[in-house]
Order: structure tokens, then C-alpha cells, then sequence
């Protein structure tokens, strides 16, 4: 549909110019985007390949004659759990639940302060933002299940080493995730404060924490179902929980009497993750 003149136009007799048209993708401007989906694809399947390469993946290994044996073997045994063993096992996967909120919670009270200084829109002097990331990237570096095995050197086997561990894997964690999310927030609430001459704690606490707080809260809720995960497998090490006994029966052979821990282990598990979803659900 041709545009209608402009008076000025009409008045001169000048032709109204035609709409502009954007040119029509040619050959050769697709040329370059094959080519760049091309080498995409061989970088892909060239990492693929070095990685099969240096963990030595041999696939047919899994089909070879010994493998179906011990495998189905060990299935034949977990496919019949021991039931009578459940009673054995209820105190420490309570205990397992303990460490993983106790540890939770702590880790995620600690981790508040330290994300307020990696925010750059709240703490944007680099000499605290950014030895505050470092530390915290120190801290996500080690593993848990290091973690563990370091304070059950330092105080003992039992329950409290692994709370400390997962003390810090949450704290590592939280820390991480809410002061990206502090970053993200919006930030004309905190520049009206500031232009009305409000300081910082009056920012934190009436422009950031209203803010952040839901997701904050949801990524605590994460941070345990991943808890409740790590403190079943923290005993192989040690530091308590349900970890301690699946070792033992693992190591005795009874892949009876791991399959019942194992399944134990996955009921709390699923109705954890499911509270943890409908929290997150109302929360957000």
C-alpha cells in the first residue's frame, strides 16, 4: 500500500518517494552462516571425540560377556531389597537430614554479607568486590566430599564434620547465586533513594532486600535438595549420615541392603524436592 503524499509534496507536484524495501537475502550472504554452523559443528564433535579419547570410553565394554554377568548379578540382588534392614538405617537418615538443614541454613546466613560486597552496583569499589569474589571462588573450588574429609582429620568421625563441609559448600553457593541476583535487580528504586539522600543500610534494606529476597529464599530451598544429596554419600568419608552405612554394606557385598538404603534415600529425597518446588513456586 502506497503511503499518501505529504501536503508540501502535493502542493509541488513532487512523486512521492516508494517505501524502502529491505534487500532480500542473497547466496552469498548465507554463504557465511553455513560456514560458521559448519566449524561449529566440528569443534563440537572434535571436544566430543578428545574426551572419549582421554577418559579411554570403550561403549562395547558395557555389552562384553563379563559385564552383563556382574551386572545383572548385582541388579538380581538390588531388585530384592532387604527389608528388614530399614529399621536399622531410620536414625541416620534423620541424621542425614539434620546435617543437610543445619549446614544449609548456617551456610546461607553467611553468605549474606558476603554477597552484599561482590555486588558491584551495591559495593562497586573493586579493592572489596573483588578479593570477596576470590575468596568465594577458593571456597567453590574444593569439593565437599574434600571438605569432609579434612574436618573428620581435624575433629573426628561423626555427624558435626559433616555439617561443617556442607556449611561451606552452601555458603559457596548461596553466596554466588544472590549476589548475581542483587546484581540483576532493578535498579531505579536504588537511584531515587540515593537521589533523596538515603545511605547505604537505608538502600540494603528498603531497595535490595525487597528485591532479592524471594530469590534469595529459592536458592536456599535449592541449595538444601542438593544438601540432602551430598550428606548421603559425606559417611563414605567419615562425616556421618546414611553415607557411612551404604559404604558398609556396599563394601560387605549386601547390594540388598544398599538397594533399601538407596530407596529409603530417594523418598525423602522426592518429597523434599517436591516441598522445595512448591516453596519456589509461591516464593517467585
Amino acid at each position: 500500500m502506497t503511503p499518501a503524499p505529504t501536503p508540501e509534496a502535493a502542493a509541488s507536484g513532487a512523486p512521492t518517494p516508494p517505501p524502502s524495501k529491505k534487500p532480500a537475502p542473497t547466496l552469498d550472504s548465507k554463504g557465511p552462516q553455513r560456514y560458521k554452523a559448519l566449524v561449529t559443528w566440528i569443534l563440537f564433535i572434535g571436544v566430543l571425540y578428545v574426551c572419549f579419547v582421554g577418559v579411554d570410553a570403550d561403549f562395547l565394554a558395557l555389552f562384553s560377556e563379563g559385564a552383563r554377568e556382574n551386572m545383572g548379578r548385582i541388579l538380581g540382588e538390588m531388585l530384592r531389597p532387604d527389608w528388614s534392614y530399614a529399621s536399622h538405617i531410620w536414625k541416620p537418615m534423620v541424621e542425614t537430614v539434620q546435617i543437610a538443614i543445619a549446614g544449609t541454613i548456617i551456610g546461607a546466613v553467611l553468605a549474606v554479607p558476603v554477597a552484599l560486597l561482590c555486588a558491584v552496583n551495591i559495593m562497586p569499589k573493586k579493592i572489596v568486590s573483588i578479593p570477596a569474589r576470590m575468596v568465594l571462588n577458593l571456597v567453590r573450588t574444593v569439593p565437599d566430599l574434600l571438605f569432609a574429609a579434612i574436618f573428620v582429620a581435624v575433629f573426628g568421625i561423626g555427624a558435626f564434620a559433616g555439617m561443617l563441609a556442607l556449611v561451606f559448600f552452601s555458603f559457596g553457593l548461596v553466596a554466588k547465586l544472590t549476589y548475581e541476583a542483587i546484581e540483576a535487580i532493578d535498579p531505579g528504586p536504588l537511584e531515587a533513594m540515593t537521589a533523596s539522600g538515603a545511605n547505604k543500610i537505608q538502600l540494603i534494606v528498603f531497595g535490595v532486600i525487597p528485591q532479592a529476597l524471594p530469590y534469595f529464599f529459592s536458592y536456599v530451598l535449592y541449595t538444601f535438595e542438593v544438601n540432602v544429596r551430598a550428606a548421603a554419600v559425606l559417611g563414605f568419608v567419615g562425616a556421618g549420615g546414611i553415607g557411612l552405612h551404604l559404604d558398609q554394606q556396599l563394601n560387605s557385598l549386601r547390594y540388598d541392603r544398599a538397594s533399601t538404603i538407596i530407596l529409603l534415600t530417594l523418598v525423602i529425597v522426592l518429597l523434599i524436592d517436591y516441598a522445595s518446588t512448591y516453596l519456589r513456586r509461591k516464593l517467585l
